[in-house]
């Protein structure tokens, strides 16, 4: 007989310990925010007991911290999401009925000029949703989760692929394709209508009728999230923020959780885009709340933390757009594997300063690698920081905590 090994039998404990600690604060009446921040940042959400996926929707403000009141709330989003889908995933004109009208003069067709016809928004959206579909097919593209299929697809989208109801419907039928659009020197939409050639786009296999792979879930949240916000719409990256929320939701071991992962996940999304939406605003990039801000806080952090490396960075012209602006835009969701994205993000959503500790971790990331900073030239450093090669997120954590003052 082969027994466990003493360091094996050392983690299980820990987990387990961990596990019971998070789960006396969730189990509670009323949650402490305070101390389930403190838990979550110091030692991180574990995923066992869905406990990750409780501590993200209190932390993103989507649960009550009432546990008597979780159950209301969470049907009454889940009922408005689903209201979402039935009036955002329709084809204008599918949801009128033309068959019993004796006229053939529609008040709306596709070739209304009206700029408020349901058509041309119609078409307006196809633009915007082949850019969240070709996206969408690439999230975390090492896992294999997102090419799978859904246990619980969207019933009303399915029921209703043969009406071309549901996005994927539309991203088959639609002529034009983002590699075929472009704007002429006049700022005027055109099109090629010959078929491009074979792109990497091409290689991702759609699942049979009847089934959803995750990446069209994501896809439906993305769309209807941009439906509801017009004025700032989908823009590229938004996918990489939704990504680690899904998958937290849609992987968790408890059926409830799994089955309700998309509209939790399109609430938790929401919420952390609110917090987060004026990165992804070009017009206010150099606004006091914009992106551009952001990086000078940050080079102003790298500065009083470590003056000889931030001399450096101005003297070879490493300019953060060249690195952080994804770093900071993205949440460092694409410099590291998806389980060490969780992770860190365990510890940025309890940060009371809401993301303030995202410029330490930052910061860290080029304090530990400065060494090589501090004498490489300047194509070697932009070549370290668009690749980070440090993994150990456990050791960036508390390299930013130490340098942030919070020991």
């Amino acid at each position: 007989m082969v027994f466990p090994s003493f360091t094996f039998l050392s983690l299980m404990f820990a987990i387990l310990f961990r596990v019971l600690e998070f789960k006396s604060v969730l189990d509670a009446e009323e949650i402490d925010l305070k101390l389930l921040r403190k838990l979550a940042f110091s030692v991180g959400c574990p995923h066992e007991e869905s406990v990750r996926s409780k501590c993200w929707k209190i932390l993103l403000n989507y649960l009550p911290l009432k546990r008597q009141d979780w159950k209301k709330h969470l049907q009454e989003q889940r009922a408005t999401y689903r209201q979402f889908i039935d009036e955002m995933i329709v084809q204008p004109g599918a949801k009128h009925d033309f068959s019993e009208r004796e006229d053939v003069t529609f008040e709306d067709h596709p070739l209304n000029p009206n700029p408020d016809s349901e058509w041309s928004q119609f078409f307006k959206d196809n633009e915007m949703l082949i850019q969240i579909d070709k996206d969408c097919r690439r999230l975390c593209p090492d896992l294999a989760f997102f090419q799978s299929a859904t246990p619980h697809p969207c019933v009303d989208v399915i029921k209703n692929e043969r009406r071309l109801n549901s996005l994927r419907k539309r991203v088959e039928q639609s002529t034009l394709r983002s590699q075929i659009i472009s704007k002429n020197r006049l700022g005027i939409t055109t099109a090629d209508f010959k078929r491009p050639k074979k792109s990497a786009y091409d290689d991702f296999v759609v699942l049979p009728e009847g089934e959803e792979a995750h990446w069209e879930v994501a896809e439906r949240i993305l769309f209807v999230y941009a439906k509801l916000n017009p004025g700032q719409g989908y823009v590229q990256g938004m996918n990489e923020i939704l990504g680690p929320i899904y998958y937290t939701m849609a992987s968790d071991a408890d059926d409830d959780t799994q089955e309700n992962a998309e509209a939790d996940s399109f609430w938790c999304f929401t919420n952390l885009m609110s917090e987060i939406r004026d990165n992804f605003i070009k017009h206010l990039d150099e606004s006091e709340c914009g992106i551009g801000s952001l990086m000078r806080r940050f080079m102003s952090t790298v500065q009083d933390k470590d003056m000889a490396l931030y001399l450096k960075l101005i003297e070879q012209d490493v300019k953060p757009q060249f690195f952080a602006f994804r770093w900071l835009t993205l949440m460092l969701s694409q410099e590291f594997q998806l389980p060490d994205v969780q992770r860190l993000w365990d510890t940025l959503f309890a940060d009371g300063d809401r993301f303030k500790f995202l410029l330490y971790v930052c910061c860290s990331m080029l304090i530990l690698v400065r060494e090589d900073l501090l004498t490489n030239d300047f194509s070697a450093n932009m070549k370290l920081l668009q690749n980070y090669p440090i993994t150990d997120i456990t050791r960036i954590l508390s390299k930013a905590v130490e340098v942030s003052g919070r020991l």
